[in-house]
């Protein structure tokens, strides 16, 4: 062959080897790039600090503070709500669902009798066969220590779990606390029953509860207070029908830790004294009340007496003139809230 042939031919190879070694480089880049990702991934996850994520549902109540989840809200206008999305699968075997109809059973308590002493009421055996886990858990929300019933239509305090801290069961249809339904709760602090339909709460209902600091009842139907423990500090029973007969001789007086003490808007005749000196708040406003005694708040024979910690008394729109009274205010840091006149 001619040079100039032999010079043509070598040109064609060069440029084919080319675009051969172009095209075997491509898939090389790409595993590479695939590796170094890969290397790059496993080096942010190295750095993520993931010892301190300890999020559980034993210390989510502690992580995030539930203690003050005290506002009464208006379901009314909350309609439920489903989201088929978010709904798990159905058991292929029917045995696997829980009998519904059965646990429902399992957790209604026997309505109070005046014939025997009252006593919670036994659990069937059925409830053997039941999921696991407190019955209250299965018609409350619970969260850490604390138990949520709001608006579940309940017509009596659930079952409880032993380690309840924090109990909301509002606006449901509870007409009566008995004395076993809260026993064994020594580590109960707070129970808010707001707006349900009670009328009677055993003697003992409270009383027996050695951690008690809280206990709400407005809007129900209760014409007389039970006996409370003396770690109470906060008595919220607002909205009631409680007469002045309805209160112990001196219920309040050795209550050394109450601070706040909420009677509003009942048939009080007069004011529950004597009030403990650790007393901060007392609201009586839209009683009945007409009269008080000069030592009601103050000693009379101890004229340097000074209640520093009785800063906010409400006694408006009672028919009570506070005028006719000078002598019953000296030792309050201020004057109670009504009519003077």
């Amino acid at each position: 062959t001619s040079p100039g042939c032999r010079m043509w031919t070598l040109a064609w190879l060069g440029i084919t080897s080319l675009c051969l070694g172009e095209v075997w480089a491509v898939p090389a880049r790409e595993e590479r790039r695939k590796v170094e990702k890969i290397k790059a991934d496993l080096a942010l996850y190295e750095n993520l600090d993931l010892d301190n994520y300890d999020l559980t549902l034993d210390n989510y109540g502690d992580i995030l503070d539930l203690s003050n989840y005290e506002e009464l809200y208006d379901y009314g206008d909350l309609a439920p709500k489903i989201e088929v999305g978010t709904l798990a699968p159905r058991p292929k075997d029917p045995a696997a669902l829980p009998d519904l109809g059965t646990t429902a059973e399992t957790l209604k308590l026997q309505p109070p009798t005046t014939t025997s002493p009252v006593r919670p009421a036994p659990i069937p055996a059925q409830a053997a066969s039941a999921p696991p886990g407190p019955p209250s858990c299965l018609l409350c929300l619970c969260i850490g220590t604390s138990v949520y019933c709001d608006d579940a239509d309940l017509e009596h305090i659930p079952l409880l779990p032993p380690e309840t801290t924090y109990l909301y069961a509002r606006f449901n249809r509870i007409g009566a606390v008995r004395a076993g339904d809260f026993m064994g709760l020594k580590k109960l602090k707070r129970i808010d029953l707001s707006s349900n339909f009670i009328s009677w709460a055993d003697a003992d209902a409270f009383r027996l509860l050695p951690s008690l600091q809280e206990l709400i009842l407005p809007e129900n139907r209760l014409t007389a207070l039970p006996e409370l423990p003396r770690s109470i500090v906060r008595l919220d029973a607002r909205l009631n029908r409680i007469p002045s007969t309805g209160l112990r001789p001196e219920a309040f007086r050795d209550l050394k830790q109450l601070q706040f003490l909420h009677l509003s808007d009942n048939q009080l005749d007069y004011i529950p004294a004597p009030l403990p000196e650790s007393l901060r708040s007392l609201h009586l406003q839209n009683n009945n009340i007409q009269t008080m005694h000069e030592d009601t708040f103050c000693d009379s024979h101890d004229h340097s007496q000074i209640r520093r910690a009785l800063e906010d008394i409400r006694l408006d729109g009672n028919p009570i003139n506070l005028g006719l009274f000078p002598n019953a205010y000296f030792c309050l840091p201020r004057l109670p809230t009504g009519r003077f006149s």
